[in-house]
């Protein structure tokens, strides 16, 4: 199925962070909703820098209670292990049949050093390409088992084939993994990696590993701009540049009903914040700006961040969602299982079983 107007359907996803929320069934109604309007994914937060619940756990807790969205919670690679971090992605992958992702993030303040003591804060930059030995140590290690390097034979008493199990030794400036790891290659083959993409800094992780980059700008031209540098830094990476979607991210406040897009905020597009692009008004102007901005090509889909959660969430998805697939923008059913597919993506083929080497 494709779009009317000649471009790919749109890519929809929405967070459910939630402040103070700590209960699992808040996130449970949340995603389920999100599905019931066939987003391709939702993301949850996290970060060593507030007090709140485990993002990768919640999400976990998530998967039984969802069927097909995909399901990316934040993850950071400053002060966690690599090896730790690709197995507990991987699992994630496991138990939601397919539907996981990773949002790479990294930790920059000294207060969350301070939590595990072992470093000083660094600069940007530097985590950054940490956090792309992490992408690329991570990758190594799901590619460790063979597909169907389980064999579970009960009679011989082999619970693996172990000529399609390979060591990993990867060495980063600060960190090194040997391998293989202790969970089979995940069902998606490598999980989706989800990057901000806004930053400078996090640009060329997000064109060298990245599924999905993420852009906070608030104009169609900022985003088309940034689009076609990821684009062509992937495809400098010897990467195909349309294996990478780049979704713009804004914050919405869907508060205001069906009134028209506040000037400067809808209408005029979104109002730059502090905290990002900020979009305010109802959900017929926002399916108006996400048509306008995808049918201009600057973005791929939108990732979307609603003010008030789940008033904002319902609007979304009974309202904006509603209205571009009534228009044959956005899909309305999921056309297989996994967020791979959501996405158009094809799954990694096992650089292991190819070139029968180790890294």
């Amino acid at each position: 199925m494709t779009a009317s107007h000649g471009r790919g359907l749109l890519h929809l996803a929405a967070a459910l962070d939630q402040q103070e929320v700590y209960d699992a069934a808040p996130y449970e109604e949340a995603a389920r909703l999100a599905e019931r309007g066939g987003l391709d994914f939702v993301t949850l937060g996290d970060t060593f820098a507030r007090p709140g619940p485990d993002a990768l756990a919640v999400l976990s807790r998530v998967a039984p209670a969802t069927r097909r969205i995909g399901l990316v919670p934040t993850v950071t690679t400053t002060h966690t292990e690599p090896f730790q971090v690709q197995a507990a992605v991987a699992t994630l992958d496991w138990v939601s049949r397919g539907r996981a992702g990773w949002r790479i993030d990294v930790s920059t303040t000294e207060g969350e050093a301070r939590l595990f003591g072992r470093r000083h804060a660094a600069a940007a930059d530097a985590l950054w390409q940490e956090a792309g030995e992490v992408a690329d140590a991570a990758a190594r290690l799901w590619d460790s088992w063979e597909d169907g390097a389980e064999i579970r034979d009960v009679p011989s008493g082999r619970f693996v084939d172990r000529d399609m199990l390979h060591p990993v030794d990867f060495e980063g400036a600060d960190f090194s993994v040997k391998g293989p790891s202790t969970v089979p290659r995940p069902p998606q083959g490598h999980p989706v990696r989800v990057v901000d993409a806004t930053e400078g800094s996090a640009r060329q992780v997000a064109a060298r590993h990245a599924d999905v980059a993420l852009v906070r700008v608030a104009g169609p031209a900022q985003a088309a701009a940034v689009r076609a540098e990821l684009r062509s830094t992937a495809q400098e990476f010897g990467r195909d540049p349309d294996t990478l979607r780049v979704l713009g991210s804004l914050a919405v406040d869907l508060g205001g009903g069906e009134h028209a897009a506040e000037p400067g905020h809808g209408g005029g597009g979104p109002r730059q914040t502090a905290q990002g692009p900020l979009y305010r008004g109802g959900p017929v102007d926002l399916a108006e700006l996400i048509a306008a901005w995808h049918q201009a090509g600057a973005v791929d889909g939108f990732h979307l961040t609603p003010i008030e959660p789940l008033r904002d969430l319902e609007r979304l998805v009974n309202g904006t969602v509603a209205l571009l697939q009534h228009r044959g923008l956005f899909r309305t059913f999921y056309p297989g299982s996994t967020l791979r597919e959501h996405l158009g993506l094809a799954r990694p083929a096992n650089r292991y079983a190819v070139t029968g080497g180790t890294s």
